[in-house]
């Protein structure tokens, strides 16, 4: 029997019950009233007391309401039909709902139901299995993606039949398992998983090693991240935290891309809709779209799904992986999921720990950081999760605690800086204070030597040198005039300047500029450490200006020519005829 409950408090999105029977943690019930039945989550139980936070408006919600409880914790629908899909928090298909806002009550199915999937059979009559091993596999929008074992199967099973290769719908049975205890085991295209629990059906979790191309030449040249890793972007409002993951989900060697908008103000979703169908992937010449999942959940909707969204997307994010596939996880913005915590811990009288958020924020940072990862699943394969959150810190201060918890679990930090989108340097991301502690892996380090070359962190971590050194340079300036500071200053100022205007610079809307591949860092990082490690000779402060801007003009000019072409040629025998001028 359900057990059943009775509305007895209500403050906003917080709903106390008496309840009559046994209710568990996180588990789900519904909540009648005028006809629609609001969805719950239980979030603290005392007794017979049950606290749940209501996951819609609960305006005219009365005391002596009648609730039901599921039985079942918030879980997510998986199966094919997913990609190129407008969920919100809570896994409901916006492209199903009618009208412009969300009506109360109302869900729906995330999947199709009807759609027919051709399926290919991979396991044999008699074949060992485990929870997650694959059984089938159907293509959607030129994604190979398995049908597994269900995770929640215990043990090892037998394959009792397969389904022939064929058409299918979700819901039909493709393989009938046996179980240990000799139970027959239907199986057809559909998994459910409850998203506040990890999906552990991997092998070993080993350090994440491989560089993850972006094409975004101050991540990848100077503060790389790598397939399965973690990273976060704050910045303040206007320094272009957007177009960043923008470029980094268009470009980024990624199978599945993944965006949860949490919290996001409604005009920027909108966006991310109308945007998104429009890009096309650089690595396929099909739109982005077809393997992009959005997960929307605006400001305006109910705090509560918020929370749920990001859950949801990492989940979805564990079901691919699953696949052996590469999975790039966005969310924006993690501040906003945080003050939703925030809300209800308030809510609920819970101690406040820094700025009112709960006193265990930062385990609950490290724990959903802790999903994204580079496994080896059972079957021998790798996938992996690599996630970019972004943190709106309010009034663009860093010190604050959603950007401090993050900064402890986060290996890739890119801090975007007011100053330089003020003086339209973009990617605005300030390379002194970013930093990316993959490079310290000495698995990272062998990976690069067998890549690239042997010389490439090294020269890495000397242009992190000189333009620390510039910075300095800079204030001294500043303070001195340009009298006050002997001419060989000037010069490493420059020198400072040329890596940031040709490394760290980027145009995203030039079509050659905006995606850099490591064989052309390679050359830019090289040309410029020569230049760098050349010695100059100069009279006065005003020539060392003049002469470095136009060695910035020429190299520029390369950076918008296609590589190796007759252009980018014409622009690198000028820039080698400016430097014999002023060599000493």
């Amino acid at each position: 029997m359900a057990t059943k409950g009775t509305v007895s408090g209500v403050i906003a999105n917080m709903v106390t019950l008496v309840v009559d029977g046994p209710v568990s943690q996180n588990e789900i019930c519904y909540i009648s009233t005028g006809g629609d039945k609001l969805m719950a989550e239980v979030i603290k139980v005392v007794g017979t007391q049950v606290y749940v936070q209501v996951f819609e408006s609960t305006r005219g919600l009365k005391v002596g309401a009648e609730a039901e409880f599921t039985g079942h914790m918030l879980e997510v629908t998986l199966g094919p039909g997913m990609l190129s899909k407008n969920y919100d928090g809570l896994q409901n298909d916006l492209d199903k709902m009618d009208g412009v806002f969300l009506k109360r009550g109302q869900y729906t199915y995330p999947l199709d139901k009807e759609s027919k999937w051709h399926f290919v059979p991979l396991a044999k009559v008699g074949d060992k299995v485990e929870a997650a091993a694959w059984l089938g596999q159907v293509d959607e929008n030129f994604q190979p993606l398995k049908i597994m074992v269900p995770f929640q199967q215990k043990g090892v099973c037998t394959v009792k039949s397969i389904a022939t290769e064929g058409d299918y719908s979700i819901e039909d049975t493709v393989a009938v398992l046996t179980d240990e205890d000799g139970n027959d085991v239907y199986v057809n295209m559909i998994q459910k998983w409850p998203v506040k629990r990890a999906m552990t059906n991997y092998k070993e979790k080993p350090r994440p090693f491989k560089l993850l191309e972006t094409g975004v030449r101050v991540i990848d040249t100077v503060n790389p991240i790598v397939e399965g890793g973690t990273g976060f972007i704050p910045g303040p409002f206007g320094t272009g935290k957007t177009v960043l993951q923008h470029a980094i989900s268009k470009q980024a060697e990624a199978d599945i891309v993944i965006i949860a908008a949490c919290g996001e103000r409604a005009n920027e979703v909108v966006e991310i809709f109308t945007e998104f169908p429009e890009l096309v992937d650089p690595h396929t010449g099909r739109k982005l779209m077809e393997r992009t999942i959005i997960i929307a959940n605006t400001s305006n909707m109910p705090v509560a799904a918020r929370e749920a969204s990001v859950y949801t997307a990492m989940t979805i994010a564990e079901y691919y992986r699953s696949m052996g596939l590469k999975v790039l996880l966005m969310a924006d913005s993690t501040s906003r999921w945080a003050q939703a915590l925030r809300e209800m811990s308030n809510r609920m009288e819970e101690l406040p720990g820094p700025d009112a958020f709960p006193m265990d924020l930062s385990s609950i940072i490290s724990n959903f950081y802790g999903r994204a990862g580079y496994v080896k699943l059972n079957n021998g394969k790798t996938g992996s999760i690599t996630f970019i959150g972004t943190v709106s810190p309010a009034g663009g201060n860093l010190k604050e605690p959603v950007t401090e918890n993050t900064k402890k679990v986060a290996r890739c930090f890119y801090a975007l800086e007011q100053d330089r989108a003020d003086k339209k340097r973009y990617p605005a991301v300030n390379p002194i204070d970013s930093y990316s502690k993959y490079i310290e892996y000495p698995e990272f380090e062998d990976y690069i030597t067998t890549h690239i070359n042997a010389e490439w962190i090294g020269k890495v971590n000397e242009i992190k040198t000189r333009l620390q050194r510039g910075k300095e340079i800079a204030e001294q300036i500043n303070i001195l005039g340009d009298d006050g500071v002997p001419v060989e200053y000037h010069v490493t100022f420059w020198k400072s300047e040329l890596i940031d205007f040709v490394i760290l610079q980027q145009d995203a809307f030039d079509e050659i500029d905006a995606v850099t591949p490591m064989e052309r860092q390679e050359a830019i990082l090289n040309m410029v450490i020569d230049i760098c490690h050349t010695e100059f000779e100069f009279d006065n402060f005003n020539e060392v200006m003049d002469y470095f801007k136009k060695m910035i003009n020429i190299c520029k000019q390369m950076n918008y020519s296609k590589f190796k072409s007759e252009e980018y040629d014409k622009f690198r025998k000028q820039l080698q005829e400016l430097i014999e001028e002023r060599k000493a």
